[in-house]
């Protein structure tokens, strides 16, 4: 075979450094459209990206040649810059680490979805509440004490 194939898809997840509330509605269509500029500018394609003040989910397809990781710390590194930038008291910062769920094709448009309605799911629980779900759904070994820092 002569080429290489692959639909590498991951939901992830992440939140602004102590979960602080430093993305105001007004700038979030914005910043949501810079990191899907940040994706195509470095060969991955984010198909969509949203939030709300405290945290950021985005559906990547990453290449095979590009680890995930490496896929994260641009996205986050660059639109960090961009706020700062952008944000006349400056000192955002991101978390540390990040959470990822592998998706399907099939499942995309559900995910695409839950990501658009962010808005509706934190009017009824919280950034806290949603990660505990995403990380017990997906089987993922967590401790309890650790997993917000």
């Amino acid at each position: 075979m002569s080429h290489t194939y692959s639909s590498n898809r991951v939901h992830i997840i992440f939140s602004t450094k102590n979960r602080a509330k430093q993305i105001p509605p007004e700038i979030q269509r914005r910043l949501w459209a810079y990191m899907v500029g940040i994706a195509r500018n470095h060969g991955f394609e984010a198909l969509k990206v949203g939030g709300v003040e405290d945290h950021v989910h985005a559906l990547l397809v990453v290449p095979p040649t590009m680890p995930l990781s490496k896929a994260v710390q641009l996205l986050k590194g660059c639109s960090s810059k961009h706020m700062n930038d952008m944000l006349p008291a400056g000192g955002f910062s991101w978390q540390e680490g990040y959470a990822a769920f592998s998706v399907s094709a099939p499942q995309t448009p559900h995910v695409v979805q839950y990501i658009e309605t962010q808005a509706e799911h934190h009017a009824r629980r919280s950034y806290e509440e949603e990660f505990l779900e995403f990380l017990k759904s997906f089987g993922v070994n967590f401790d309890p004490q650790h997993v917000f820092g």
